[in-house]
This record gives structure tokens, sequence and C-alpha cells, in this order.
């Protein structure tokens, strides 16, 4: 034929690849598609659509930063198209980038008021910068526009979810799934807020939903594993975990779940090695060296055990109780630095009990030495954070007056035992070592108080029998002591009179 010879120009070319990148794109061939659409560009880098088309292709495995970019300049090309506009403002907020994204969104809105997506997805950005007053009137906006959009229902039920509304949640994603019964992941958030609102057998049906409807989803498998460890079900938890590593042998969470059911049933050296295999995948998940930590502390390696804590503490964590149990652990590891010290201020004057003969070997209010005062700053640090996190961990309160109280500071101690009692009155270990502290103040009367409060709540516990005998002695020796003082000073008198 006349121009089966011929050769296409190179814009010929690029439009070849550019429809090869569509084609692979269809397939799920991103890493390809990407390869293609580079080609095209590169001989036309004046043609927005490939620019947007690559933007689509980075976005779907994640690459949301260079997705940003190539939206950013297939704008710049094409300044009016609302759909470039809209998957930059969207990536802006995925990159956290919130006031660009609003910015975007109100051009938007600018150049064509009834796009309905600028308001549908500015729900997003207004809920991730808690700005949830906002979220909703862009909610109400998009229904004015589509009263159907099944994803305005999605995103303002997560802006319900993050306010604790978890029933108002439950309520726009059943409304979801009635709109959009295929909606990705729905079944999975309708089961964390039944969940986080207490209805267990709900939350179980809607798990259960999800992993019908994907059974390979990790994320849901992760999750409902957890919720079957809260349910104390740990042989279905632990085939969700072994399902994890069928699907992903990599992945560290469930090896560190797997890690957490071993070691609660005492099988210490597989849970260690499972531990350890975390660690050796990722160096930078917190959690795995906590426990190396606990272990090492078991078998008496004080030294291992402060290491692991340290390198936990560089993982950042953000959970209250795991933070004041790493510094009980660092507390215990200030005992083992000076374990003859029983008591926090032996001796120190007439009125202050040691606390060996009020509270027995207690480990909890030694005195600290220059060796144990790091340990003491790792634990005070972690509790003060752990009390930013949540003011009202009565335990956070406890064991910064355990610090207070191995300082010498007792005024400090008292304070923090009060406020711990003040959270919870029925905290035993704040009361028993209160008492001990009252008695080292001389305030003998409330030491016993404090005791038998104690004794009420946690029956017959030989330490703190042995406490209030100390406090009994001391109180009697206290009275024989002001009975001489009266006797002495009333015979001075007397002869002062003769």
């Amino acid at each position: 034929m006349l121009f089966e010879s011929m050769e296409f120009g190179p814009y010929d070319k690029a439009e070849r690849n550019a429809s090869k990148a569509f084609e692979l794109y269809e397939d799920g061939k991103m890493s390809q598609a990407l390869k293609e659409l580079e080609t095209a560009i590169e001989i036309n880098p004046a043609n927005s659509s490939w620019h947007f088309n690559k933007g689509l292709a980075l976005d779907a495995i994640n690459r949301f930063d260079e997705a940003a970019s190539e939206y950013k300049i297939a704008s710049q090309l094409s300044p009016e198209d609302l759909e470039i506009l809209n998957s930059l403002a969207v990536d802006y907020t995925r990159t956290v980038q919130y006031d660009l994204a609003i910015e975007t969104f109100e051009r938007i809105q600018e150049l064509d008021p009834s796009f309905e997506p600028c308001y549908c997805n500015r729900i997003i950005t207004y809920t991730e910068m808690g700005q949830h007053d906002s979220a909703e009137q862009m909610f109400y906006l998009a229904q004015q526009i589509d009263p159907d959009c099944a994803l305005c229902y999605y995103n303002i039920g997560n802006s319900l979810f993050a306010r604790g509304q978890y029933k108002k949640a439950i309520r726009c994603w059943l409304k979801t799934t009635e709109l959009e019964p295929s909606h990705p992941q729905i079944n999975y958030r309708i089961a964390q807020a039944y969940w986080s609102d207490g209805d267990r057998e709900r939350a179980r049906e809607h798990f259960l939903q999800e992993l019908r409807n994907n059974p390979g989803d990790v994320d849901v498998i992760l999750d409902f594993g957890l919720f079957l460890l809260e349910d104390d079900d740990t042989e279905s938890a632990k085939e969700k975990f072994n399902r994890i590593l069928e699907l992903e042998p990599g992945h560290t969470s469930a090896l560190f779940y797997l890690g957490e059911i071993t070691f609660d049933k005492g099988e210490y050296e597989i849970a260690m090695d499972l531990f350890s295999q975390v660690l050796e995948m990722d160096n930078s998940l917190a959690g795995p060296r906590y426990r190396l930590a606990q272990h090492a502390l078991m078998k008496g390696q004080a030294k291992e055990a402060r290491a692991y804590l340290v390198a936990e503490l560089q993982t950042g964590p953000e959970d209250a109780e795991t933070l004041v149990s790493v510094a009980s652990m660092f507390l215990r590891l200030a005992d083992v630095s000076e374990p003859n010290l029983a008591g926090f201020q032996e001796g120190k004057d007439a009125h202050s009990a040691p606390s060996s003969t009020l509270a027995g070997r207690s480990p909890s209010l030694s005195q600290p030495n220059e060796f144990s005062i790091s340990d003491l700053d790792h634990a005070t640090r972690c509790l003060l954070r752990a009390i930013d996190i949540d003011s009202a961990n009565a335990d956070a309160h406890y064991y910064l007056g355990v610090v207070s109280a191995k300082k010498g500071a007792f005024n400090d101690a008292a304070d923090f035992f009060s406020r711990a009692l003040d959270i919870n009155g029925d905290h035993v270990r704040a009361l028993r070592d209160s008492a001990v502290v009252c008695a080292a103040m001389g305030q003998l009367p409330e030491a016993a108080k404090r005791v038998d409060r104690a004794r009420s709540l946690s029956g017959d516990d030989p330490q703190l029998k042995k406490l209030r005998r100390g406090i009994r002695v001391f109180r009697q020796m206290q009275r024989v002591q002001d009975s001489l003082s009266r006797f002495n000073r009333w015979g001075i008198f007397k002869r002062r009179q003769r």
C-alpha cells in the first residue's frame, strides 16, 4: 500500500505511547503505564492530559507527592480544567498541605459553583484539619447539588467518627452502602464504628461481611485479628495473623502480634525470636523492644533491658498506657541499681519511720543514687508525656509520686499520690505508698487511715499488714515521747516554783 513504508512522526509515536499507557493503566500495570507516559511527555511536554494521566497512575501506587507535581504542571497548561484542579486539591490533602488544598478547592468553586466534588472532597480536608463545622457545611453544600452522593456520606461519616459520634457515623455509612454497595472498605468502617460504640456483635457481622467481599484485604484482616484478641479468642486471632503472612510474608505487624500471643502464653523464647525478626525487617517499629526489655528484666539482665527501653523511646510511642508501663520498668531498673536501700529517707528525723519497717522490702520507694538518676529521668519524661496524652491517667500520677519519693521530695510525692487518688479513690498502690510518705512526714494518723482503706480493698495483703503494724508501733512511740515531754516540762516548772 502507498503509506506502508512511510515513517510516523514523533508526535504520532507519542500518541501511541499514551494510548498504550491507557491500556496498561486499565490492566493495573502502573509501572509500565508510567514508562509509556514518560516517553510520550518527553516528546510532547505541553500535553496537559498526559501529565494528568501520569498523576492518576502515580496516585494508584500511592506516590502522592509526585502525582501532585504532575497535576500542578497539567493545571498550568490547562488552568481552568476542573478535574485536574480537583485531583491536585485531593493530593494536597493527602500530603498534608491543607492551605493549598483549600485554596485550590475555592478556585474550583469560583470557576464553577455547581462542581459538586469540590465540596465533597473538601469534607476530608476540613476533617483532617479538625474543623468539623466547616466539614458539615461542605456536606450540606454538596447535598444541594447531589443529594445521593455516596462519597459525601462516607466523608462526613469520617468526620463524625473522629468526633466520637459513632451512631451518627454508622447511619451515614449505612447510607453509603445503600447508594453504593461496592464502596471500598465500607463494611470495615461500619465494623470499626460498632466496635468503638461497644456493639461487638454487629461489629463482628460487618467485619465478616467485609472479608466476604474482599477476602484478601490485609488491613481488615489485621484489625479483625485485634478485635478477636480483645475477645480473648486467641486461636482465631492467630489464624488471622498467619493468614496475613500467607498474603504478605514480610508483614511486621502480623509477626508482632503473633509474638504477643506467644508471649502471653509464656512461650518466651519463641516470642523473642518473633520480636527479633520484626526488628530485622523494620528497625523503627514501636513495640518489639518494649517486650524484649520486659523479657530482659525477667531474666535479671538490667543493662540489656535499659538499652531496649531507651531505644523504644526513640520510636516516639504515643500511647499513654505504654508510656506508663515503660516508666514502671525504668523505676524497676532504678531499684536494681541500688538493691540494698528499701527506704527513701531512713532515719532522717524523729518522725521519719524507715520504710523497710513500715512497708517491708517493697522496691516501689527505694532511694536513688548517681547510677539510677538517668532511669528516674527517663521514667519522669515518660510519665509527663503520658499525662499530656491522658491527664486522667491515675497510674501516671501515681508513678510520678513514686519518682518524687525516691528523690526525697515528699511534698511533691504526696501531691502526685493525691491526684492519683482523686482520679481513682480505690488505687491501692497509691493508698499504700502515700501512707508511707505520710508516715515519713510524721502524719501517722493519716498514714493509718490510708493503710486501712487499702486493706479494705485488697484483703489480707501481708505487706499492708506489716505496714499497719509499723505505723501502730510508731504511733505508740510518738505517744510515749509526747507523754514524757509533758512530764518533763511539768517537773521543770514545779522545781522552779520551789
